[in-house]
């Protein structure tokens, strides 16, 4: 993997991650929830009175916003280097990472985090680790 040094942007992403981080804090202020994708879509499936408004909202905010996006600027060139087999693995075992996790990215390693709480600390030590093995196995070992 190499890095694009002309197109590499620090301070969008800086940008993208307090818009996130701001996010995170609004909805966890004025919700008292936790901003994890896979727990709100989770809850979707065992929906309690109450609850299917706001997750669906969210849910098509998440959907609509690279829409939005791309009425302001160009969508970025996606570039997908491997199978559909591949994916379909992938996106199961990050499925039972999160359940096994009890949780998702968003929900410890932004919001969890930010509270200081160990089990997301080491949660997202655990994903992160659990990532950089995966890539070194697949882009290193198996070629």
């Amino acid at each position: 993997m190499n890095v694009d040094w002309n197109h590499f942007t620090p301070l969008a992403a800086s940008a993208g991650g307090v818009l996130i981080g701001l996010a995170a804090a609004v909805f966890a202020l004025f919700n008292g929830r936790i901003a994890g994708i896979s727990g709100i879509i989770g809850g979707l499936f065992r929906a309690q009175s109450g609850d299917i408004s706001w997750r669906s909202a969210f849910i098509v905010g998440l959907l609509s916003a690279p829409w939005l996006f791309q009425t302001m600027a160009p969508l970025p060139d996606i570039s997908i280097d491997t199978g559909p087999g591949t994916l379909v693995i992938a996106g199961l075992l990050v499925g039972l990472g999160t359940r096994y996790g009890a949780g998702c990215t968003s929900g410890h390693g932004v919001c969890g985090i930010s509270r200081l709480s160990p089990r997301s600390l080491v949660a997202t030590a655990s994903f992160m680790l659990s990532g950089f093995v995966t890539v070194f196995v697949v882009r290193h070992l198996l070629v």
